[in-house]
């Protein structure tokens, strides 16, 4: 029933290898997608892989460099494969445990395993204990107990009644009882005190009586009449405070304008003074490749040093002092924990529990947190730490490396060389713009544009947003500017940047057909198609982008989100990559192939967005939008976005 087993050190190098009866297909391809998909790119957290037909189960053991691999076919349930592959893990350990604690890689070239007996009977007990066993026969009336019974036992005696009657009776008299004897103990006690006072009284003598009766008297007429004269005083009403800013000054004739000079100098000299001027753009400074997202990590630095020698400080005096509390970071209260020893999931669990707080508290989605944890969780599982190194430092830098891994991109993404290989062909690069309402597709679109520009290219900007008002409008702003910033008089006398539009109302997806058909007969360099804005559970709107990239076939499709959202990056991008999928023609549907990450200059380091998007659809981030202006533009520079994502 299983269709292979392989097992291979994640240096590539197979160690031994089953495959199945009838089976004539090689396990290279599915394994080779499961180490392209999955195994380098850090997504590690889920123990199952399918691809095509297969449905493949993983185990990796950490402390030989191993994976376990199994395939079968994916239309049957295999309840017992999860247990297969750990008895086989461990039986192939402690079989081989001496040939794999040899160092160097020539170990799994010198040493010869065969595990074909063992696999057998593994398989065996497996697939034994898996056939469901057959259900046990109903027992017949006879064999039960209620057959056991007379019709004696089963009737109530009258006698039992009235003996429960009569304990019941018994228990409420005693109850009644000691109610009683309650109620004349404090009579008693009320009696022998009143008693006490008149004995009180009859040892004074009359006159010292009669003295007492006089101040008693006094005192109550004196209290009544301070009482009597005595008026309550009315209460005023509370007025309203006047509340007072900080920064609004003292007087009002400050902020009083009305009267101006004669000359107009004073509010204007207050416009100068508040308003400053808009910074100049300068021309040719984006010629070649876009600048890197940078942050200042000096600091950063420096705390990880800090951090780095805390450990080791903590590492060294542990065992004199038992450990130390009230280091500061994401880390500080784990960092007691010393290493030299097998990393187990009990010791990183803490640990990852609180890693999964602060990648949320970041931006991250939730469950990308989660799946993240337990990718890294995986992958040190069985590990052996190194001396005086601590659980907190080695699951921080395991988490560092995914997270650049992820943000890395898996394969080349180079536009200008694109567009140079499109122009040698004498057809336009397309590009085509999609994402929900309110991001800045068009904005951002007007960046690129000018980069492009910058390089030497021609742009054709074609308006497919025929739905939301002013769009036109606002694209022909942008040429308008763009061209102002590179005359046509430095270009031969032909705009570098045109604009091919046809009103509101119109489909999409003939526009974009004409806009290339167009660009390509004038020569243009590149088109970029911008569309509308849609969310991605308009059904309609989503089927009308699907039927214009399935029409025009871009050569890139960019989604354009925001660096604000959360959790919901991730619905926007599985939802849009599942539309495209459904309402495609092809076989082979054309999804997202990059992302443009706007508004990137707003959240500090809650750069959590990056790693939702990037680990949902595994393709990269092209561009970064930093700012308002043409320049404000970026590409992502991964290891600068996981130190701000790591910073405490």
């Amino acid at each position: 029933m299983l269709d292979f087993f392989a097992i291979f050190s994640k240096g590539g190098i197979v160690l031994w290898c089953f495959q199945g009866a009838g089976v004539s297909e090689s396990f290279a391809g599915p394994v080779n997608a499961l180490i392209r998909s999955v195994i380098l790119q850090e997504r590690t957290g889920n123990s199952s892989f399918t691809h095509n037909a297969l449905s493949l189960k993983y185990k990796l053991d950490n402390e030989f460099e191993l994976v376990f691999v199994v395939g079968f076919q994916k239309i049957l349930t295999l309840t017992y494969v999860d247990k297969f592959i750990d008895d086989v893990q461990l039986h192939f350990r402690d079989r081989y445990k001496n040939e794999l604690g040899q160092k160097g890689a020539l170990k799994f070239l010198i040493n010869r395993f065969e595990f074909e007996d063992d696999f057998s009977r593994l398989l065996r007990e497996a697939e034994g204990g898996s056939i469901a066993r057959p259900q046990k026969p109903m027992r017949t009336y006879n064999e039960s107990q209620k057959s056991q019974k007379t019709v004696k036992s089963m009737i109530e005696t009258k006698g039992g009644d009235k003996g429960k009657e009569q304990t019941g009776k018994k228990n409420k008299q005693a109850k009644k009882a000691e109610a009683g004897g309650g109620e004349q103990a404090k009579s008693s006690s009320q009696s022998i005190s009143k008693k006490a006072v008149e004995n009180g009284n009859q040892s004074l003598s009359q006159e010292e009586i009669i003295q007492r009766r006089e101040v008693f008297i006094r005192r109550q007429t004196t209290g009544r009449a301070e009482k009597t004269n005595k008026s309550p005083k009315p209460q005023k009403p509370k007025k309203k405070e006047k509340r007072v800013w900080e920064m609004g000054g003292t007087s009002s004739k400050d902020l009083d304008y009305s009267e101006a000079n004669s000359n107009g100098s004073h509010s204007s000299q207050g416009l100068d003074n508040e308003a400053p001027a808009e910074p100049q753009i300068q021309v040719d400074s984006m010629k070649g490749d876009l600048r890197d997202v940078d942050y200042d990590s000096s600091e950063e630095v420096d705390e990880e040093e800090e951090e780095e020698v805390e450990e080791r400080v903590v590492a060294a005096n542990i065992s004199r002092k038992g450990g130390r509390k009230g280091f500061g970071g994401m880390f500080g209260m784990l960092k007691g924990l010393v290493g030299s020893k097998t990393l187990t999931q009990q010791d990183m669990e803490p640990i990852l529990e609180k890693m999964k707080d602060h990648l949320i508290a970041k931006n991250v989605a939730a469950d990308i947190a989660s799946q993240l944890c337990d990718s890294v969780a995986k992958k040190l599982e069985g590990k052996v730490m190194g001396t005086f190194t601590t659980v907190a430092s080695t699951v921080k830098q395991a988490l560092q490396e995914s997270l650049v891994q992820i943000l890395q991109p898996k394969r080349r993404v180079d536009i200008l060389r694109d567009v140079i290989e499109a122009r040698a062909q004498r057809k336009p690069f397309v590009i085509t713009f999609c994402g929900v309402n309110g991001v800045g597709k068009s904005t951002n679109l007007a960046k690129i544009s000018y980069w492009l520009i910058e390089n030497g290219f021609t742009v054709l900007i074609a308006a497919c947003d025929t739905f939301r008002a002013g769009a036109v409008e606002q694209l022909r702003t942008h040429q308008r500017r763009l061209n102002s910033l590179h005359p046509p008089e430095q270009h031969g006398g032909r705009p570098v940047v045109q604009l091919f539009e046809k009103g509101y109302g119109k489909d999409a997806a003939g526009i974009a057909m004409e806009a290339i058909a167009y660009a390509r007969n004038q020569c243009f360099d590149v088109v970029l198609v911008d569309t509308a804005g849609r969310m991605q559970d308009n059904a309609p709107l989503m089927t009308a982008l699907a039927k214009l990239i399935a029409v025009n076939t871009p050569d890139l499709v960019l989604f354009v989100g925001e660096a604000l959202v959360g959790n919901e990056a991730v619905d926007q991008l599985v939802k849009f990559n599942q539309a495209l999928a459904d309402h495609s023609m092809s076989d082979h549907p054309r999804l997202i192939d990059g992302i443009v990450l706007t508004k990137f200059d707003t959240i500090d380091d809650k750069v959590g967005a990056a790693i939702s998007m990037t680990y949902i659809t595994g393709q990269p981030i092209v561009f970064v939008g930093t700012g308002q202006t043409y320049s404000d533009l970026r590409s992502l520079n991964a290891r600068a976005v996981v130190n701000a994502l790591m910073k405490a």
